[in-house]
């Protein structure tokens, strides 16, 4: 995607220093863009607990991106298979809800498993992470082109009329490595004149859809509502909303949903009004294990403080402001699950499919078995 006409990905190799590994931090958008540079494993950490990055694919690239730092750092450079293992799971711990994080990591250990060599590995170790980044962009292209079927007939239907999408979080580019899963079908119907207007639910805590969903939209010229989160079941009601997109952090192969707090709300205000709930995701993204995701999902708890303070811009300068009392307890949930039965369908890089096993594994037979490293 492009900022400011620049295309640009949230993560990327430092091409004048190939020891770093790039990436925007969103903690500071929209006011801000910066860009820091992770030289290691400790780095990595830090950046995917901090929420420097955050989003499903782009958690895995960065887990990803963390295991050829970790071949770049070994001690007297030496990557041994009982070191490397450590590190690994170290980054797979670092966030427990989004399951692309263990995929990706898990996918790099499997590769580097057959090679042998410091010096070989370092080389596969940045072949395979290059490798995960770029189909996990093409994926959520893919995501595009198959959803922005979904936008083409309710557009048909209204004779051309603007379709009045809602959508929650960020899963946009921003949360992926390109296009973004929810947003993908958003983009294409955009670029191919569609006339659409999102709804972009300002998504507390952390705001990421005010700060980073309304961001990328407006970069890329999509018109687009920044909306209080308790907004959404009144538009609903008020036929306002046409299609409810969102994108998740890890989905059970029985089509259970587990996303950005909130979204399960979203999910009982749309089938109450009859309203189309649709979940863009890669295949990354598919838990294959897990078959009851209310029960089984881990459901990360964050810092209290996500829930007391705001951030905004004052004078120029972002600043955080305390919003209760500072006696008051918080609790801050990061997710909840929405059962499959609240989810209309799957929007995946081979297709639509029901949120159901029957579904998932019409498009998925081998049931999310990963080719052997090239």
């Amino acid at each position: 995607m492009k900022v400011d006409g620049k295309e640009m990905r949230p993560i990327w190799l430092n091409n004048d220093n190939p020891l770093e590994v790039l990436v925007i931090d969103q903690r500071m958008l929209p006011h801000e863009l910066v860009i820091v540079a992770l030289k290691g494993v400790d780095d990595t950490l830090d950046a995917i607990r901090e929420m420097f990055v955050r989003g499903a694919p782009l958690i895995g690239a960065t887990g990803a991106w963390g295991v050829y730092l970790a071949c770049i750092n070994a001690p007297g450079g030496q990557i041994t298979d009982v070191w490397l293992q450590g590190e690994a799971e170290r980054l797979k711990s670092s966030r427990p809800t989004a399951v692309n994080l263990a995929w990706a990591v898990d996918r790099m250990m499997a590769c580097l498993a057959s090679v042998q060599g410091d010096v070989h590995r370092v080389r596969a170790a940045r072949k395979e992470a290059e490798l995960i980044a770029d189909e996990e962009a093409e994926n959520c292209r893919q995501i595009g082109v198959f959803g922005v079927s979904l936008i083409e007939e309710i557009s048909r239907r209204k004779q051309g009329e603007t379709v009045n999408i809602l959508t929650h979080c960020n899963a946009g580019w921003l949360a992926c490595v390109d296009y973004g899963t929810a947003t993908a079908p958003i983009y294409e119907a955009f670029n191919r004149g569609i006339d659409v207007h999102v709804w972009v639910d300002e998504t507390r805590p952390l705001n990421q859809g005010a700060r980073l969903t309304a961001w990328e939209l407006g970069k890329h010229g999509v018109a687009h509502t920044v909306i209080a989160d308790n907004a959404g079941g009144h538009l609903m009601q008020h036929g306002q909303v046409d299609l409810v997109i969102t994108g998740t952090d890890r989905t059970t192969w029985t089509g259970d949903v587990a996303n950005k707090i909130g979204t399960y709300l979203k999910a009982l205000a749309a089938r109450d009004n009859g309203i189309p709930f649709w979940v863009a995701l890669p295949s990354s993204t598919f838990d294959w294990e897990m078959d009851d995701g209310v029960k089984e999902i881990p459901i990360e708890v964050r810092n209290p403080d996500e829930i007391r303070y705001v951030q905004g811009q004052v004078a120029g300068k972002t600043v955080q402001v305390l919003v209760p009392p500072a006696s008051s307890a918080c609790e801050n949930h990061a997710f909840d699950v929405t059962p499959a039965r609240l989810v209309t369908g799957f929007i995946t890089e081979r297709g639509l499919c029901a949120a159901s096993r029957e579904g998932v594994l019409g498009l998925f037979p081998e049931k999310g078995k990963e080719a052997p490293c090239n």
